[in-house]
């Protein structure tokens, strides 16, 4: 790829066919569309990517990708398609192909394809950020709810707290703790090639709200995922 490097911007989406606790979780419908259009859309519709590719060993995801305005170039390999294929593993191998076909890019957004919370800004402040304080990796996190200092462990059938000094201490004088909100990482390919990680030595923080993230991993979770989406939507259009 040639012309404006700050063009040069891959959004890759991975989605790999197989799902044991949700089957067909990639495709399956969300308030009803295939949840990975949420990934799509937000990516295409933020305006910063010169291309959005699905990584994906299964035609039936490639299909509905394409459907909603994705690149599907090629399909993910044998060896990338296994329960033991690593974030980093599919986007190494997304990246290479494309630069054998002589296309390279400056950065790369690694998005899941059952984040439907992802918004266009979200990812435009996130390359951004990434751009502006040349940082490896941009990573969301949302803060823990609970602080993790005042939990409690089972020892010998008895709750004890696990740092019984943090017990009378006020929530806000605590430091706060946060995690990955499991939607994206926002990357400089340079720094990729070089440490093969998603969160890498210099990650800057995109801290997001708690309402902006719901992990999917169940159909509970899915569930929990569809009210929080539309009560955020309400709000938003209140």
């Amino acid at each position: 790829m040639t012309g404006d490097k700050s063009k040069s911007k891959v959004a890759i989406i991975t989605a790999r066919g197989g799902s044991k606790r949700i089957p067909g979780k990639n495709v399956k419908k969300f308030l009803g569309r295939p949840i990975i259009e949420y990934s799509i859309r937000a990516a295409l519709d933020s305006g910063v990517f010169s291309l959005v590719l699905v990584s994906t060993d299964d035609e039936t995801i490639a299909q509905i990708a394409r459907d909603a305005g994705a690149s599907v170039p090629f399909m993910r390999s044998e060896e990338n398609a296994n329960d033991f294929a690593t974030t980093a593993d599919v986007v190494c191998e997304v990246l290479t192909e494309l630069k054998n076909r002589g296309m390279e890019f400056d950065s790369a957004c690694c998005i899941y394809p059952t984040a439907p919370f992802i918004t266009p800004d979200v990812l435009k402040e996130a390359m951004k950020l990434l751009e502006e304080n040349q940082a490896d990796s941009v990573l969301p996190v949302v803060r823990f709810s609970f602080p993790p200092q005042r939990c409690v462990v089972i020892k010998e059938g008895m709750l004890e707290p696990k740092w019984p000094e943090y017990q009378q201490m006020r929530s806000q004088d605590l430091e706060p703790f946060y995690h990955d909100a499991g939607q994206f990482y926002a990357i400089h390919t340079n720094a990729f090639y070089e440490q093969h990680s998603m969160v890498m030595k210099k990650t800057l923080p995109l801290i997001l709200d708690e309402m902006q993230v719901q992990d999917i991993d169940t159909v509970e979770d899915w569930e929990i995922a569809e009210i929080k989406y539309r009560l955020l939507h309400q709000a938003e259009e209140k």
